[in-house]
């Protein structure tokens, strides 16, 4: 493939953008798709494309090819080398689904440009697997194209983001499933409706957690990036430094410049089956006070920006609870990670990835009851594309859990000040949490974000 320069980036941004309607900052509340693909009907196929080939994208797209009615027809990175990874693991698993079947599938297209991918009418849906900045403006477009999106998580770099997402894809009535599998997993399940059905009485307080062991340690610039890495696009419309290798692939997600940290890598795992059980549906609960705290406590020295440790602390009104989130080095007792519910009689629900338990005050386990397994998370995606139903993770209710995350980022960045949030207005309460980048950040030229009421 041929790396793309800065002048034909700056190029195609220009005049490559208008057949998709991608230059407008706000668009026309009466904007349609651009390009309509077809409406899947319940024996397609469904084509797909995916846009992201690193860790989380080589998972989400096996997972959809195990699917007999997936077709893979584009991949799509700005590293060469992760393009051509995925490409042969796809070729090796057609050929596998070609032995059982006998349907021959042909190799997909790469593309180093996700707007091209978005342009191909024949594909249905995408799998967006990029870095966190790298979320919104792929999604957006998606929906402006008239594709359905599975979107790794946590859906946005910060508020504004998670708001204009949830407006597009709202908008344009597309079908959205969010990489947060736990809510289709037994033990989650189970443990959410055990709660929602008051078998441990009133909760009145909800604790939810992750250790954080990342440690980077300390890194120079030492060059310019590699040839097979568009390392200008990668970037993207986050703020461009000088290139370090071990600040980009999986790393990105310790710099508030690309990510938020184990808060949103994690919490909106955790935090999100908190806020699932103590709401009657998809549309959560949201805190009216929000207040976050801590810092680099354990490794002060380290490049990392976002915090080791963090306590967050958050109240909530209708149902009154409280939450915690917190990460830190260790949690005697506990699993690595986990969101456990106090009843008013001192009973708890405990619930990680792999088990969840009942225990009464005196920490004697008491019986539970399983949930009814559901289909996987990918399986209830591809369903609902057919439907047009909403998924379980469906955007609208992530983007809620998204901005909790970026709430307590947003308190850690304005020094542990209380942020107030207005569930009504989708908005920030005042000044305190609006200066920090978890809210918002400009973006970087030539990229803007369109913006889109619903």
């Amino acid at each position: 493939m041929k790396r793309m320069t800065r002048r034909d980036f700056l190029r195609s941004t220009g005049g490559g953008l208008t057949a998709l309607g991608l230059t407008a900052q706000t668009p026309s509340a009466t904007a349609q798709p651009r390009l309509v693909s077809r409406r899947v009907a319940a024996n397609d196929k469904i084509v797909i494309a995916l846009i992201g080939c690193g860790g989380m994208g080589n998972v989400d797209l096996s997972w959809a090819m195990d699917e007999p009615d997936v077709e893979v027809a584009a991949l799509c990175d700005v590293d060469e080398h992760h393009l051509n990874n995925t490409l042969q693991n796809v070729i090796k698993k057609n050929q596998q689904r070609t032995a059982k079947d006998g349907q021959n599938r042909p190799a997909p297209d790469t593309y180093k440009d996700f707007r091209r991918v978005l342009e191909r009418k024949d594909i249905d849906a995408v799998l967006i697997c990029t870095p966190d900045h790298w979320h919104a403006l792929p999604l957006i477009y998606a929906c402006e194209a008239g594709k359905d999106a599975y979107c790794e998580k946590p859906i946005s770099h910060d508020i504004r983001e998670a708001k204009a997402m949830a407006g597009a894809v709202k908008h344009f009535q597309r079908v959205v499933q969010v990489g947060t599998w736990q809510r289709s997993t037994r033990e989650f399940v189970s443990a959410v409706a055990f709660v929602r059905a008051g078998k441990i009485g009133r909760i009145t307080s909800v604790r939810a957690w992750k250790t954080d062991d990342a440690r980077l340690g300390h890194h120079v610039s030492t060059g310019g990036p590699p040839a097979y890495f568009d390392y200008d696009f990668w970037t993207g419309p986050a703020q461009m430094v000088p290139y370090i290798p071990e600040y980009t692939h999986f790393n990105w997600r310790w710099f508030f410049n690309y990510a938020s940290g184990e808060t949103g890598d994690w919490g909106v795992h955790m935090i999100d089956i908190g806020l699932l059980a103590m709401s009657k549906d998809t549309d959560l609960v949201m805190p009216v006070e929000v207040c976050g705290m801590g810092g680099k406590l354990a490794h002060p020295d380290d490049d990392r920006t976002t915090p080791d440790t963090v306590y967050g602390l958050m109240r909530f009104k209708d149902p009154d609870f409280v939450m915690i989130w917190r990460t830190d080095r260790d949690h005697p007792d506990l699993p690595d990670h986990g969101t456990q519910f106090v009843g008013e009689r001192g009973d708890t629900v405990t619930v990680w990835r792999g088990g969840w338990r009942v225990h009464d005050a005196q920490g004697h386990e008491l019986p539970k009851e399983e949930a009814p397994p559901t289909n996987s998370h990918m399986r209830n995606w591809l369903d609902c594309i057919k439907t047009r139903e909403q998924p379980r993770s469906n955007l609208a209710s992530m983007a809620q859990t998204t901005i909790v995350c970026h709430l307590i980022n947003a308190s850690y960045l304005a020094g542990g000040e209380t942020v107030h949030w207005d569930k009504g207005r989708m908005d920030i309460v005042g000044r305190v949490g609006r200066d920090t980048q978890s809210y918002e950040r400009p973006y970087r030229r030539p990229w803007t974000l369109p913006i889109y009421s619903g």
